[in-house]
């Protein structure tokens, strides 16, 4: 009897053995299956904004490196009017700037109405890796800056100031949709020639998200917000949930367009729980959106608000209120090429 107890212990044992093994195979495929590095921004100036951040994903470096130096492209650039450096200036003639960063673990940070400092994006890593806080704004996000070594300058560049100037002669306030695109350097020359001489420019974003090769998703957003602005005013791009949101285990998405239509339903928190559901990213982008068209629907016809979307794993959805949404995509199998998304109307 005590044989035969022996050998059925032993022969359950292994037959259990054999059964796990193939189970025990699959999870291990699973959790050591890697996603391929990519980048996706906003707009054409995501091009440039991509090839930097591509440097730091393609030698193993950290998604959260990634996008700081890829948007911090064109928060240097002079001749991009809706980024840092050479920002059109709210009415007063203040160029502030709005930012903010998240990383793999849901950790965050922010600055609004940030004046003097080029570089809004570092200062919003900074917020979140050196104080207790999401966000600083204003005066005291500049004292944080200038104590963490940021130099301090003038943002305002001629062009910039004449635009301004020339903007005051009538104060007229009428955002151009996709104005961005005109802004960026190819356009620049031409910049004020298609417009009335008092339009207000629909000033715009560079939201960027990055899967570096440990499949670990982060984000950055960036902007010096919409020209002509009230003193004070803050978008969507430094809120988290609104201009950006990132969650490691479903995926992430940005925004640009009128941050306060996007504010109103939190959209890339919105995209993001939509894809947790189930929807493919581009089918979240426009889900979201068209919870603002059924509540606004004359105001969603008159502005432009886009979202950009990725998954955990590395699927690639975007969705526009207006044609003309632009984006750029780089991955080993597509080599920083842009592309332009579908639209509602």
């Amino acid at each position: 009897m005590t044989h035969r107890r022996e050998f059925l212990k032993a022969t359950t044992a292994g037959l259990f053995g054999i059964s796990l093994l193939p189970v025990r195979n699959k999870l291990r495929l699973k959790v050591q299956r890697q996603v391929k590095p990519l980048v996706i921004s906003t707009w054409d100036f995501g091009i440039q904004a991509n090839a930097a951040a591509w440097a730091i994903l393609q030698n193993g470096g950290r998604a959260l490196d990634a996008v700081e130096a890829g948007v911090r492209v064109p928060e240097a650039d002079p001749n991009i009017q809706t980024i840092g450096l050479g920002g059109l200036p709210d009415r007063d003639g203040h160029v502030t700037l709005d930012a903010c960063i998240m990383d793999e673990h849901g950790n965050a940070g922010a600055v609004a109405c940030l004046e003097h400092i080029v570089h809004a994006i570092s200062v919003a890593r900074k917020v979140m890796e050196k104080t207790p806080h999401v966000m600083l704004v204003g005066e005291g996000a500049l004292q944080f800056a200038l104590s963490q070594g940021f130099p301090k300058q003038n943002l305002l560049t001629p062009s910039s100031e004449k635009a301004w100037k020339e903007w005051l002669k009538t104060a007229h306030y009428h955002p151009v949709i996709n104005i961005e695109n005109q802004l960026s350097p190819a356009h620049h020359d031409s910049t004020y020639s298609s417009h009335h001489p008092g339009d207000s420019f629909n000033h715009d974003t560079i939201g960027m998200l990055a899967i570096d090769q440990q499949g670990n998703l982060s984000g950055a957003c960036t902007t010096s917000g919409l020209a002509f602005k009230m003193h004070g005013r803050v978008g969507d791009s430094p809120i988290i949930g609104a201009g950006l949101f990132v969650d490691n285990e479903v995926g992430a998405a940005t925004a640009t367009g009128v941050g306060e239509a996007n504010m109103r339903i939190c959209g890339t928190h919105t995209v993001v729980e939509l894809m947790r559901q189930g929807h493919h990213p581009e089918e979240a982008c426009r889900l979201a959106l068209e919870r603002l068209v059924k509540k606004q629907p004359d105001y969603a016809r008159s502005i432009q608000l886009a979202f950009l979307a990725v998954d955990k794993n590395g699927t690639i959805g975007a969705y526009a209120l207006q044609k003309g949404f632009t984006y750029a995509v780089y991955t080993p199998d597509i080599p920083n090429r842009l592309m332009e998304s579908k639209s509602i109307y």
